[in-house]
């Protein structure tokens, strides 16, 4: 599931506990001078990771066309839940380097959705954000990977814009519904406008032809042995396939984007990526689909999501991590073998179903770590956050009886 942090209320007493950048604050008082003396790269590099929330002042007082930029590539970024205009760049680079034609598409994405959420007026912390352009480019990505017209086809373009300003309103219509419940709008926007262009063009359309799917676990014999190194690269796809990128070397790229955002989600990305393969093994899935990444990018998006940036990292939301990739997997592989029949993709379905359903489990051992949608930063950060308010707290959730 690719990212959703809204900038929401989540009430007067979820605001006490969540205080954003009160720790820093203290810290930084606290250690005096000594505390500005770290190594210049080390801090640096400190300041490249993350949210980079202090990006934000930086430009609001450059020309719009930068701060453009920076929305545009905070919106690159989220696909992959990050949010960090650093990991967009290295994200975008490593698109145009997989296919410049998917590239351009993606970026198309962005700003049309972007543009939109602008001139329509919604709301701007939401567009600083990057909230509104990362289903468009999931839209125009797709559009390019299934059509049968090859790169450069441009009148694919104009599908592509009208698909990413979809998003744009179905996210403004989700929101309020799923503000609610505490809940993201994640990709409901984009999963449902590829399926619905999909269906409205079919395989032979003469305008936007485009390949069907094919279901995973039918239609050709598996060979008789696994090819482990492919196996084995098929872990490290299924990151670069949240973004329908099927090479090794930007693959690797865009894991070093999430790296630099959180090292623990670029962590649970490579781990739900590993539990999809397995799954996809267990129930012998084709070959293909395990050799290209395509049976673990789901597993890799519902463990990010619960792996520390929806939940509070420890051992026990790090199992419920692992626990929840087994089952994106196992539901998409369900979902990929019925809408296969009808010649249309799963998507991204299971990993948005599943998540969802997660943030909704009311058990006391894991409701203890959630943190409201309007306070999700990066997972250092949030477990930072829990850290400074547990100190003054005598309720420890490891040590609660469920």
């Amino acid at each position: 599931m690719k990212g959703d942090h809204r900038a929401g209320e989540g009430g007067t007493q979820c605001t006490v506990l969540w205080t954003e950048g009160q720790g820093e604050k203290e810290k930084g008082q606290a250690g005096g001078p000594r505390a500005r003396q770290r190594p210049h790269a080390l801090w640096r590099l400190l300041d490249c990771s993350g949210d980079m929330v202090g990006l934000d002042t930086y430009v609001q007082e450059r020309p719009f066309a930068l701060q453009l930029v920076v929305w545009f590539l905070r919106g690159v970024s989220r696909v992959i839940l990050a949010n960090n205009p650093l990991s967009g760049a290295l994200i975008l680079a490593a698109l145009l380097w997989a296919s410049p034609w998917q590239g351009v598409l993606g970026t198309v994405g962005v700003l049309a959705s972007m543009l939109t959420a602008i001139l329509i007026g919604q709301d701007g912390a939401e567009v600083t954000a990057g909230l509104h352009g990362y289903n468009g480019m999931l839209v125009s990505l797709l559009m390019g990977v299934f059509s049968s017209a090859g790169d450069w086809y441009w009148w694919l373009l104009l599908p592509a814009c009208l698909g990413a300003a979809a998003c744009t309103f179905l996210y403004s219509g989700l929101s309020p519904v799923l503000d609610r419940w505490d809940l993201p709008v994640a990709v409901f926007p984009f999963n449902i406008v590829i399926v619905l262009y999909l269906l409205v063009t079919r395989p032979d359309n003469p305008y936007f032809p485009h390949y069907p799917s094919l279901p995973v676990g039918a239609l050709q014999a598996n060979a008789t042995e696994l090819n482990t190194a492919q196996l084995l690269q098929g872990i490290f796809l299924g990151v670069g396939q949240i973004f329908a990128c099927d090479s090794l070397g930007p693959s690797l790229l865009i894991l070093g984007a999430t790296l630099l955002y959180s090292p623990l989600q670029a962590l649970h990305a490579v781990l739900g990526s590993a539990a999809g393969t397995l799954a996809g093994l267990s129930v012998a899935v084709r070959h293909g689909s395990l050799y290209s990444g395509l049976s673990g990018f789901n597993g890799a998006l519902g463990c990010m999501c619960v792996g520390g940036l929806f939940f509070t990292f420890s051992w026990r939301s790090h199992l419920f991590a692992i626990a929840t990739a087994f089952l994106c997997s196992y539901v998409d592989i369900a979902f990929s073998n019925l809408l296969g029949t009808i010649g249309l993709p799963a998507c991204s379905w299971a990993a948005t179903l599943v998540v969802t359903l997660m943030l909704l489990l009311t058990g006391r051992g894991l409701a203890a770590y959630r943190i409201p949608v309007g306070q999700v930063r990066s997972p250092e950060h949030n477990l930072s956050s829990r850290s400074q308010w547990k100190a003054g707290n005598t309720l420890d959730p490891d040590s609660t009886v469920v």
